[in-house]
């Protein structure tokens, strides 16, 4: 491996503006460490070489000192690059030349950072990352398993050292997911902090775009270049020049940290519960209490299955009618009952959402942090379309498998997906950390002082391990 791809994004960006590196000496090892170990993987499978060459020469002609300096970046495939393919992982859209860039994209290329492929998705959503146009992406701590979803190929990317940072999206764990399957760092910050392409539904805050990197200080970076007001996403407001990659450092440790297992309402293996007690209660290096306390989430996974089946209906209702021969049988039962919910379920779930955030918001009067495990599994076999059970518990859906991430988006509090350890056959297992309402500053801070005391980022980026 060419030592520019292991450093962090931040040393990168660093090298960038002393000019100790150019965006094309970046954007050719980046090109050479794909085309190198991507065949193991498939994370990248949508490449713009070209059009990043082009980039780099131009970033380096005009000289300007951007937040990203010029810096390559992996783009999921849900998100618009202009000029390349966005197939959201459907035939129905395999050939799909997007104009330009979307709003999440362009925020980041007017920041320096230049798209250098296309990372893998799920066909339009999900836990696990294949589709029938651009197959299956593998993980690179063992190719036989799953990177997770939807996210999988960001991830994969970023722990075999292709890229610095990637982009990503999360409705109900599609960003903390993968970041735990892969050993890498992913911030779900709160709504409106990052703005959303327009494709989205406007006024939703389950889904949310948010920032992927191989450390927390690299995360931080990238938020800095995503964050801000765009008045096409009228969730978006300006941060008032709020430096996240400044507040990593700074002494805002959390003096009461709360761990659960399980949340109280998903089943767990109990060795990834017990590795992320064992990480939690590190924030006692730090002078924290650590407590088993955490707020009642009754009704948090209804709810959101609920919501989810009717955001999915309003954005995809129309397409079933038109494009059903093409679409994933899940993703058309999805559609499928958020079109049959009822008003009173509709209700229910709203209701059940206030009174979520309404304990959340009490727990935090006593509590800095909630800590719980990124998925109840480790990964699974990369061949299989989800995970079919949980420490011998069947799993109802293609999805409960992460669902212990969905009570947390029902929160809409920023959480980061943090490594924390490996299973016995040395997978990644991955913690979230949720901090409170509009708390990334404080959050960020903590999660980067418990990332040095537990080490794990110095593992990544690894050489895929390649099973037959």
């Amino acid at each position: 491996m060419n030592e520019l791809n292991r450093l962090t994004a931040t040393a990168a960006v660093s090298y960038l503006h002393t000019k100790e590196l150019s965006p094309l000496d970046l954007v050719d090892a980046a090109i050479e460490r794909i085309e190198a170990v991507d065949g193991h993987t498939n994370a990248l499978p949508i490449r713009c070489f070209e059009r990043a060459r082009e980039q780099a020469a131009k970033h380096g002609k005009d000289g300007a000192r951007s937040l990203l300096g010029g810096l390559p970046i992996a783009v999921k495939d849900y998100n618009d690059v202009g000029g390349v393919r966005t197939t959201f992982g459907s035939p129905i859209f395999a050939n799909n030349v997007a104009a330009q860039s979307d709003t999440t994209v362009s925020r980041l290329e007017t920041n320096g950072a230049i798209p250098i492929a296309k990372a893998n998705v799920p066909e339009w959503a999900g836990g696990h990352t294949f589709n029938p146009v651009n197959g299956i992406t593998r993980n690179p701590w063992d190719t036989r398993l799953s990177a997770g979803g939807s996210s999988g190929g960001c991830a994969a990317a970023l722990a075999s050292g292709q890229v610095w940072l990637a982009t990503g999206n999360d409705l109900g764990g599609s960003l903390r997911t993968p970041a735990s399957f892969n050993g890498v760092v992913g911030l779900r910050p709160s709504p409106g902090l990052v703005p959303r392409p327009a494709r989205n539904l406007p006024f939703d805050v389950l889904w949310v775009e948010g920032p992927m990197g191989r450390c927390v200080r690299d995360v931080a970076l990238m938020l800095d270049a995503q964050a801000g007001l765009d008045l096409r996403d009228p969730l978006s407001f300006d941060g008032k020049g709020v430096a996240y990659a400044n507040t990593v450092e700074r002494d805002l440790k959390p003096l009461r940290v709360a761990f659960s297992p399980d949340l109280g309402v998903v089943p767990m293996t109990a060795a990834i519960a017990d590795t992320c007690a064992k990480a939690a209660a590190r924030f006692a290096d730090l002078g924290a209490e650590v407590t088993g306390d955490a707020p009642d989430f009754s009704g948090s996974i209804d709810g959101f299955q609920t919501l989810r089946a009717a955001l999915m209906a309003a954005m995809m209702g129309p397409m079933l009618t038109t494009h059903r021969d093409r679409i994933a049988p899940e993703i058309i039962g999805n559609i499928e009952r958020g079109l049959n919910l009822s008003i009173d379920e509709v209700l229910l779930a709203e209701r059940q959402r206030m009174a979520l955030y309404q304990r959340v918001s009490a727990f935090f009067q006593t509590h800095d942090l909630l800590i719980c495990p990124a998925a109840s599994i480790t990964p699974f076999a990369a061949e299989a379309r989800y995970a079919e059970e949980i420490d011998g518990q069947p799993c109802e859906t293609y999805i409960d498998w992460f669902s212990i991430t969905f009570a947390v988006t029902m929160t809409s509090c920023p959480t980061i997906s943090l490594p924390c350890g490996f299973s016995r056959s040395g997978m990644p297992i991955g913690m979230q950390i949720m901090g409170q309402p509009r708390g990334e500053r404080e959050l960020l801070a903590a999660a980067f002082q418990l990332e040095q005391l537990l080490g794990i980022h110095k593992q990544v980026p690894i050489e895929p391990r390649v099973h037959h």
